[in-house]
């Protein structure tokens, strides 16, 4: 199968793999079959399966999987040990913890420049990177060539922002707002975190418990 052809929801699901074969490594489990995996994580072992042979497969007959080996191979797929430019947009409290994720463990991304308007912030340090306001973006972008940047700024300051973003080589966004890069700006890459959207779903299954259905 061609990567291309690798839909969007298996490759959503690799970082559950990720994640799940990290914390069985850590323990010191060494060997797991497709059976087990899935009993551990809530999946079938024909969905294990039928993901992993969309890369290859890693499994042996009669074996299972290698879970050190398996960690790793995931761990290239998902490109974590690449190190992306990235800058941040927004040094408020989301920011910073949005910083504290990429800057304290492999994720594929490398922050390189943090950027804010509230000049009372500016010169602050973040994991080793100073807060500059955001009227110097245009320079460091020139300068240092990052390709990815993740948004945490309100959606009323978006539209003006993305646009010099990608006219400055932006090609992906980790978008935190409520503004739709991905319809203004079409070829670009955009993963959406819509907290608030996340936090009215759990009201709803909260609320309406025996309406949910898979």
């Amino acid at each position: 199968m061609e990567r291309n052809d690798i839909s969007i929801s298996v490759i959503k699901r690799l970082p559950r793999y990720y994640r799940f074969l990290e914390n069985l490594k850590d323990n010191g489990i060494v060997r797991i079959s497709s059976k087990e995996l899935a009993e551990r994580m809530g999946l079938t072992a024909s969905q294990i399966r039928h993901d992993f042979n969309c890369f290859g497969g890693f499994g042996q007959q009669g074996y299972g999987y290698n879970v050190p080996d398996l960690y790793q191979k995931i761990g290239e797929i998902l490109c974590v040990n690449k190190n992306v430019k990235t800058i941040l947009i927004g040094a408020g409290n989301l920011g910073r913890a949005v910083a504290s994720k990429i800057s304290t463990r492999e994720s594929g991304f490398k922050l390189v420049g943090i950027f804010d308007k509230n000049e009372a912030i500016s010169g602050k340090i973040i994991h080793s990177i100073p807060v500059r306001h955001i009227d110097y973006l245009e320079n460091f972008c020139i300068d240092n060539s990052p390709t990815c940047a993740v948004i945490c700024i309100p959606s009323n300051d978006m539209k003006e922002l993305t646009d010099l973003l990608c006219r400055l080589g932006i090609t992906s966004f980790w978008n935190f707002s409520n503004y739709d890069i991905a319809m203004a700006h079409p070829e670009v890459l955009v993963e959406s975190v819509h907290l608030t959207d996340s936090l009215m779903t759990l009201s709803y299954l909260t609320n309406n418990k025996e309406n949910a259905v898979d």
